[in-house]
């Protein structure tokens, strides 16, 4: 079963085929960093007008280095939401077009099961249940998982998304945009303890998370070195990013002690630091760790596709994760 997995959720253009829920046939993505980066973060404007532009090719070419035609394709998927409602109206209507004038079977998926459902796509991915979490640029979750379309959410963040927090940060430090990539390499080779900035929330027993005052500290000790702070950019940069990680990591370490699995999805999955520093929790906890490949990190069809063949399979199970049929529509603030 071939499935066309559409993803415009935010500012990538995502376009993939899976085979079988399992095999990855293509996945092809256009990044607007470039058009966003001079605004340190993304335009909803800019961003759904490069949608427009890149959809159509972006697919032939995922079509085109899966080996197969468009009537070829045996089911869509797409990302109805949560996300920017323009980038997401532009993929939905998109793939309804293509389902009506194919007369294939069509399915929305939730933004964030498709994160972790990304790692099915990986030779051995977990066993059921599991904690999963979702940290990214617009995003901060922890569920737990208890098979496709089942999940609770466990906590979530009260302000900034981790990626936000990390966006914010790489300004105020004057470091190019995507934050986290840059801080990340600032940081490396510093002493992650050097400045004690506060960790949000963690005298709380609430799986939730803050990051906003993170940021306001980091604003403050900037103000207070002046001039002298571009001497120990790379210390800054490593203490914000060890506050940032160490969050992240006390509270899924934390959710995960149940279930003994964890799956770490999104884009800041991609944050080297946070991998290593989760791998070694869980090592000590007796928790598996399972990490998402840093190719299904960021935004793409593959991780919609797989999901989708679950849905449209005969796997498929009525769900709040999803919606069927050419009556869905973009939400941009879809809650489960």
């Amino acid at each position: 079963m071939f499935v066309l997995g559409i993803e415009t959720s935010c500012d990538e253009t995502a376009v993939a085929v899976v085979k079988d829920g399992r095999e990855v046939l293509s996945n092809v993505v256009f990044s607007q960093v470039q058009e966003h980066a001079p605004f340190k973060g993304v335009v909803p404007e800019i961003a759904s007008r490069n949608h427009l532009r890149k959809i159509v090719p972006v697919c032939d070419e995922a079509l085109r280095k899966a080996g197969i035609s468009l009537a070829q394709v045996d089911g869509i998927a797409v990302t109805m939401g949560p996300g920017l409602i323009g980038s997401l109206l532009v993929g939905v209507q998109f793939a309804k077009a293509l389902s009506f004038a194919l007369s294939k079977p069509i399915v929305g998926v939730h933004h964030l099961e498709a994160h972790w459902f990304a790692i099915f796509l990986t030779p051995a991915p977990p066993s059921f249940p599991f904690v999963a979490l979702v940290a990214s640029g617009g995003h901060t979750h922890l569920y737990e998982v208890r098979a496709v379309g089942d999940a609770t959410l466990l906590g979530q963040t009260l302000d900034d998304a981790a990626g936000e927090a990390f966006d914010k940060a790489a300004s105020l430090l004057s470091l190019p945009y995507p934050g986290g990539v840059h801080i990340q390499k600032t940081a490396q080779g510093h002493n992650p303890n050097a400045i004690r900035f506060p960790r949000g929330m963690s005298k709380s027993d609430s799986l939730n998370f803050s990051f906003s005052g993170m940021k306001t500290a980091l604003k403050r000790y900037l103000q207070e070195q002046g001039e002298t702070a571009q001497e120990k950019l790379g210390e800054i940069a490593a203490s914000f990013q060890e506050a940032i990680v160490d969050c992240l990591v006390e509270k899924a370490i934390s959710a995960a002690k149940g279930t003994k699995k964890l799956v770490l999805a999104g884009g800041v999955a991609a944050n080297q630091r946070l991998r290593e520093r989760l791998a070694l929790a869980c090592k000590n906890a007796g928790i598996e760790f399972f990490p998402v490949p840093l190719e299904f990190c960021t935004d793409n069809g593959a991780m919609v596709a797989g999901l989708g063949y679950h849905y449209l399979s005969c796997e498929m199970r009525p769900s709040k994760w999803c919606k069927y049929g050419l009556d869905i529509d973009a939400m941009d603030g879809w809650v489960v």
